[in-house]
């Protein structure tokens, strides 16, 4: 047994992607599609399955039960309960991982050639017959709450709690997809089964595969894995609507460091903008220290330890969001600084050599996604939820090449809204008022 584990952990770890990724179409028998990467070199597969829907599923009143639900599903199966499933899975030296997102349910699963068979059947049935024994759903229940009574305490969390909150309402995006007290207290297992039943289903399902299996073996092992599941789930529900104006929201906090989340409505991923504005921000305030809030703001000024933005396309709404921690009687001029660098970029744009800079970093990363079969199958997974082409990985840096100076700041000029955006601050701010 330690020789299988100490060698699945090599190969979870092993071999960066190889100079190019060829991906295949794999149509099963029974119609179910996957993206396949074939990777002989080590005996080890990757699967990730991705349903959408996701915690936006949950129903009136049941707010956190998807979150529940996907917590609970590896405590028992079929047969066997919570103890039973996990030395069933440690005796196979399977990895197996279950996650609930605002758009979709994630299933992440690892598994050596020689035990694919069994992996694969421990993983259907975990997949198609969950236990949802009541003591389980009493011990996830209460490990559920402690991380939602932690949250109430979080300076972050508040903050993004409130702006998602004032945002979007009553839509499920405004609320945490933990729930909250009271509302995952309330849920039964019925209300669990009903939320398992809407998630789990093939009209919303994504598979992505990599490591030693061939077109043939998968296209089998999809017709057995998901054979139990029905053809149709929970209806979608609509998109949200973005309900924030611009201004300072206060949220008082005891803490000698105020935390500020801060934003505005976004961008959707088919945008034909998308490729320049994702350059754009990584030019104001993306990953790197080069960006323009990071020299601005913490460089020249010494105003915090960091400062970034990120585009947030969610299937049901866009969000251009950022984050970032001064001293209380310092972040109001934080504040303003960002404010004076969203409105430079909208109105005068970004410079050829920042272009330049950020298409020379942003190329340059891509390689590094692909450190290992997991993290293919998963980039693979999210290119078919988006809609992206089977040829995406290949084109994508010419995409990023291929936008002029001229494109990104009509892009500027198009997205960035100084005037609408909203700071959502926690703490005790000195010289800052709150706006409506």
């Amino acid at each position: 047994m330690t020789r299988i584990l100490t060698l699945l952990t090599a190969l979870i770890l092993a071999s960066p992607l190889q100079a190019e990724i060829k991906i295949q179409d794999v149509v099963s028998p029974k119609g179910v599609d996957a993206w396949l990467v074939e990777e002989h070199s080590i005996p080890f597969v990757s699967l990730e399955i991705r349903f959408k829907g996701g915690t936006n599923l949950d129903a009136p009143g049941k707010r956190g039960v998807t979150n529940l639900m996907m917590g609970l599903i590896e405590e028992g199966a079929g047969d066997m309960d919570a103890r039973a499933f996990a030395t069933a899975q440690e005796s196979l030296a399977a990895s197996y991982s279950f996650s609930a997102y605002n758009d979709s349910v994630a299933i992440s699963a690892k598994f050596l050639t020689e035990n694919r068979d069994q992996a694969v059947e421990l993983l259907r049935t975990a997949i198609t017959n969950p236990r949802f024994d009541q003591d389980a759903i009493e011990r996830v229940r209460e490990q559920v709450l402690s991380g939602i009574k932690s949250d109430l305490t979080d300076p972050k969390e508040i903050a993004n709690r409130a702006f998602d909150k004032a945002a979007f309402g009553d839509h499920p995006y405004g609320s945490s997809r933990k729930g909250a007290l009271e509302s995952v207290a309330s849920i039964t297992r019925d209300d669990i089964l009903a939320a398992y039943r809407g998630a789990f289903a093939r009209d919303r399902l994504y598979v992505g595969a990599v490591g030693d299996i061939t077109a043939a073996e998968l296209s089998s092992l999809l017709d057995d894995l998901f054979a139990g599941l029905p053809q149709t789930g929970a209806p979608m529900i609509e998109h949200a609507k973005y309900q924030l104006t611009g201004g300072v929201t206060v949220i008082p906090f005891d803490t000698p460091q105020s935390v500020v989340v801060f934003g505005h409505e976004g961008i959707t991923r088919d945008d034909p903008d998308f490729f320049a504005a994702y350059i754009l921000n990584q030019i104001l305030g993306g990953s790197n220290f080069s960006s323009r809030l990071m020299n601005e703001v913490r460089e020249k000024r010494g105003l915090t330890y960091g400062v970034y933005s990120y585009l947030v396309p969610m299937d049901l709404g866009e969000l251009y969001m950022g984050q970032v921690s001064s001293a209380n009687d310092r972040v109001a001029q934080a504040i303003d600084v960002i404010r004076d660098e969203w409105a430079r970029a909208a109105s005068k744009g970004v410079t050829a050599t920042e272009l330049e800079q950020a298409k020379t970093y942003l190329t340059g990363a891509y390689p590094l996604r692909f450190d290992g079969n997991g993290p293919i199958a998963d980039i693979m997974v999210g290119m078919q939820s988006q809609g992206l082409p089977i040829d995406y990985i290949a084109t994508r840096n010419d995409r990023i090449n291929a936008v002029t100076l001229e494109e990104i700041n009509r892009v500027a000029a198009r997205i960035l809204r100084p005037q609408d955006l909203r700071f959502v601050v926690v703490g005790q701010p000195k010289g800052l008022e709150p706006s409506n």
